[in-house]
């Protein structure tokens, strides 16, 4: 059985201009907020999760439709303001990196944001009000700023976004090889993806096929490097 017929009930969400965005329990609420612009419960959102879970795809679904202008927190400073205000919707993107002058200039683009009727979208690994902010004024806006966290992907979404992977790379693993991955392997986007590029490399060095057996060897050798 090729690993594109294991049956999964998950929604393929097209995102514009990016790869299919895949819909779990992990994800869902993140989605949903995006997909109700303009219709938000506030101006200003933030979306957080680990690196990988798909802020910066989502962040990128919204961008598309918004035509909001970007920018990384630690690039944030007040002569930006007026310019990103003015375009009416605007993506802060890793705001733990907030610092110095990035500090003030994020509270006159809340404020701004918020006269002018237009949307911010934040982002980050935690959730506006965890963030490392030395300014009280600042701080206490951040703590109101309603958040949509990315949760741990479940096995259905692990299960699918390995699929995806090996298929970006032209390889059709069989079920039973993820079936064997999926409940042993660390639960993160991020070892996701580790773990599919050292299967396709050993794949490759020792011309081997994508097997459970090399599945075993692989994730013994990723146990003990990490020791």
């Amino acid at each position: 059985m090729k690993a594109e017929q294991l049956p999964l009930e998950l929604e393929h969400r097209p995102a514009r201009g990016r790869e299919d965005f895949l819909v779990a329990p992990a994800n869902e609420h993140a989605v949903a907020l995006i997909d109700r612009w303009p219709d938000w419960p506030d101006a200003v959102l933030a979306l957080a999760g680990a690196p990988g879970t798909g802020k910066t795809h989502l962040a990128e679904v919204w961008r598309t439709r918004s035509g909001a202008r970007r920018i990384e927190a630690a690039k944030l400073t007040k002569k930006e303001v007026p310019e990103l205000a003015e375009a009416g919707a605007v993506i802060v993107e890793d705001g733990e990196t907030l610092s110095g002058e990035g500090l003030p200039a994020l509270f006159h683009l809340i404020n701004l944001v918020r006269e002018t009727k237009g949307f911010l979208l934040l982002t980050g690994k935690e959730p506006p009000a965890r963030w490392p902010v030395s300014l009280p004024d600042l701080s206490s806006r951040l703590k109101a700023v309603p958040c949509a966290e990315i949760g741990a992907p479940d096995d259905a979404l692990l299960s699918a976004l390995m699929i995806k992977l090996f298929d970006d790379r032209q390889l059709a693993v069989p079920a039973p090889v993820i079936s064997y991955l999926v409940p042993r392997m660390e639960r993160s986007f991020a070892a996701l993806s580790a773990l599919v590029e050292a299967l396709d490399r050993a794949s490759l060095a020792g011309k081997r096929p994508i097997s459970v057996p090399l599945a075993a060897e692989i994730l013994k050798n990723r146990e003990e490097s990490a020791l």
